[in-house]
């Protein structure tokens, strides 16, 4: 995360301070931040934090090279500081701390200030407006202030216990600085948590220092009988002490930017950007509001479920599930050769069930997919037809699927048009008739091989026989939706791998689903007639009348969100005005 973190001092004599800084740098350290691995003056330690691992190295220099860092940084005169190190985080000639992350090659740069002179401006601003203006109610808590030029800014207010302050306590703040105002706004409850973890500990270490030394000597008692003595005078010139001194911790900076570093890289790693070409398709949009439906179906209006007839298959994810399904279990180990033997005899993908079922039976039975008639699948392996549903489904959007793996009873077309039957279930003669309905009947094969086999464990399918038929069969001299022709043509092409078929039929669905949306907002919302309606057609490459079966039929699958947005945009003054 390309921020700054930083710990800030309200010094009852100089005003706000910067105490410690950390900051990301992507490209070689900057001067005076370290300058290579010279022989004695690296200490390495192993930092692990939260499942982030860093080299840390603490480095020492010459007194030559501090006093050239400390010539050409930005920071305040000594002058300006206070003597007893209140204002001081690092002493004199300490070139700061350095962690590499290993995995992206980053490096995390803790000073008392950022060397780079904009940085400086900008997190010296940031700590004046902290510890002054921008204050929450209470003056502890935090709060968030910025602008584009100077940055935007998450800070946290804090008081420290001291026994010498006014008032027993001093002022603090830790902000966090960065460029991107909606990243950090993101960011305000990992911060929030874990900047107030940070805090906590140096509270407590305080706290604990705090009550020693009022155990040990009393101030307020001492305070009260010297009540006309000079506040400042009394404290005998201790009015600034540091940090270290206050939490009794010699390690505090070195354990400051642990924190910090460790901050920075995990706020940076929880949230990622993703490069979005475009809305969201129609099958993400009806994939999320399935969701949403079955989040609120399973919290019930009274936290209740409620019960379903005995005779309905359970609904889940927008499929429905038959009772008659067996539920999961823990099988034998002496089943357990049967159960993955019984799992070889699927289908793949729609190559091989074309290559399976043959060329004109697998063209009728896509011909009835696509034109949106109920599919009916008779077997007893319920995990062979579940297969056969799981690739057809791929040819539809996911709005026009509605799925009975197996049932034991025959269901109408309107609750699903992907129906699994056991061998054992009547199926109405006028169903058997209707030319809106395709029947594939698994048979046990009277011939040891049906089909070439493509791979070596779909030999168990030549055990069975499927028979497709139907009540109109598609003519093979038909020339069929244009879709179908197209899918047939990627599935024949060997040059093509399943993978590249698969992205074919996103694709193709795209395509005719874009055909679909102008086809909606030309008839149900603006209401064209016949004419314009047939000119449409010839445009969109669709007049055919297998065409305007698959679009009327794929009409049904778009999302409620796009339906309700264009009915918004019909219904709202401005649509209206420009419709006059």
């Amino acid at each position: 995360m390309n921020a700054i973190v930083a710990l800030c001092h309200f010094c009852e004599l100089h005003g706000p301070r910067t105490l410690f800084c950390t900051e990301v740098l992507h490209s070689p350290l900057p001067q005076g931040a370290g300058s290579g691995d010279i022989s004695g003056q690296n200490e390495q330690a192993e930092e692990e934090e939260g499942g982030i691992q860093m080299s840390s190295r603490i480095r020492s220099h010459s007194p030559a090279e501090g006093a050239s860092a400390d010539s050409s940084s930005p920071g305040p005169k000594k002058s300006d500081m206070c003597e007893a190190s209140g204002c001081r985080s690092l002493a004199g000639g300490h070139p700061g701390y350095v962690s590499h992350d290993k995995e992206t090659s980053i490096k995390y740069v803790s000073h008392q200030h950022p060397n780079h002179p904009q940085l400086f401006s900008i997190v010296r601003q940031a700590c004046v407006r902290s510890l002054s203006c921008e204050v929450c109610p209470g003056r502890e808590g935090p709060i968030f202030f910025g602008d584009e030029q100077h940055g935007f800014v998450f800070s946290h207010t804090f008081f420290i216990k001291d026994s010498l302050a006014r008032g027993f306590q001093r002022w603090y703040s830790i902000i966090t600085i960065m460029m991107d105002r909606i990243y950090l706004i993101n960011s305000w409850p990992f911060l929030l948590g874990k900047i107030r973890g940070i805090i906590d500990e140096l509270q407590g270490k305080a706290l604990k220092v705090f009550e020693a030394e009022q155990f040990g000597c009393p101030q307020r008692a001492q305070r009260m009988n010297t009540a006309f003595t000079p506040f400042l005078h009394q404290r005998n010139g201790n009015a600034a002490r540091s940090l270290t001194s206050l939490t009794n911790d010699e390690n505090l900076w070195a354990c400051l930017h642990t924190s910090f570093a460790w901050l920075l890289k995990a706020c940076g790693s929880r949230l990622t950007e993703k490069l979005l070409e475009g809305a969201p398709t129609e099958d993400t949009l009806v994939q999320m509001e399935k969701l949403a439906d079955l989040k609120e179906e399973s919290e019930g209006w009274d936290g209740s479920e409620e019960e379903k007839p005995s005779s309905q298959p359970d609904v889940v994810e927008g499929q429905e599930l038959s009772k008659s399904s067996p539920e999961p279990s823990l099988m034998p180990d002496c089943n357990s050769w049967n159960v993955a033997h019984r799992r070889l005899s699927v289908f793949r993908s729609l190559r091989h069930m074309r290559q399976v079922l043959g060329a004109s039976a697998f063209r009728m039975l896509a011909w009835h997919v696509l034109m949106g008639n109920q599919v009916i699948w008779k077997a007893r392996d319920m995990d062979l037809v579940q297969s056969a549903f799981d690739v057809l489904r791929t040819m539809l959007p996911v709005g026009c699927v509605r799925i009975i793996p197996y049932s034991d009873q025959y269901e109408e077309a309107y609750r699903c048009n992907f129906l699994g039957l056991s061998p054992q279930v009547h199926i109405p003669p006028h169903i058997l008739a209707s030319e809106f309905a395709v029947l594939v009947e698994v048979r046990a094969a009277t011939r040891s091989s049906l089909y070439p086999t493509l791979f070596d464990d779909e030999q168990s399918l030549n055990k069975y026989e499927f028979v497709v038929t139907s009540g109109s069969p598609v003519a093979a001299d038909r020339v069929g939706p244009t879709i179908l022709n197209k899918i047939e043509a990627a599935l024949t092409n060997q040059n093509l791998s399943v993978d590249v078929v698969d992205q074919c039929l996103v694709c193709l669905k795209e395509e005719w689903m874009n055909k679909v949306k102008v086809l909606f907002k030309f008839t149900k919302v603006d209401s064209r007639p016949k004419e314009d309606t047939q000119k449409l057609l010839s445009i969109l490459g669709a007049a055919e009348e297998d065409n305007v079966k698959l679009l009327k039929f794929w009409m049904t699958g778009l999302s409620k969100t796009y339906k309700s947005h264009l009915m918004s945009t019909v219904r709202s003054p401005t649509s209206s005005e420009s419709r006059n």
